[in-house]
């Protein structure tokens, strides 16, 4: 299964940030919209990525970092993917790297978001999937 499947059946709408914007802002983005991460843009190219993660680091480090703006807190070497990216090349990148969102790219445009979640969910469906295949099979030669 590749990528493009998953974001299929994800909402067509990403939410993304400004580097300059203030953390706090970014956080109740985050909490309105009930996700784990927003993609930054700058002069319309990804410029880093802010996870709820970065931002208990952040504020573990210094309780008043949700004064200062998202680019002092967020990642800025993001790691990106691409519609025809493998599902389980995927999942392996983000579990042996220990991410959890991975902006999705065709060439520099931002077509989604996915998440660890969102890529577990389509693996577990393609396992059913295939046990429900072999069952069948089972019980026809039976």
């Amino acid at each position: 299964m590749k990528i493009k499947h998953v974001l299929a059946t994800k909402s067509p709408i990403i939410h993304t940030i400004n580097p300059q914007t203030p953390l706090s802002q970014a956080v109740a983005i985050l909490s309105e919209h009930n996700i784990g991460a927003l993609v930054v843009i700058e002069d319309d190219r990804i410029a880093g990525i802010i996870s709820e993660r970065d931002i208990i680091r952040a504020a573990a480090q210094d309780p008043a970092i949700f004064e200062r703006q998202v680019q002092h807190v967020m990642t800025a070497n993001v790691i990106t993917g691409r519609p025809s990216d493998d599902l389980k090349a995927v999942l392996q990148t983000m579990t042996s790297r220990r991410f959890r969102h991975l902006p999705i790219l065709d060439g520099d445009i931002l077509l989604g978001i996915v998440s660890i979640g969102d890529v577990v969910k389509a693996q577990l469906g393609e396992y059913e999937g295939k046990l429900d295949t072999l069952e069948t099979q089972i019980i026809e030669e039976g």
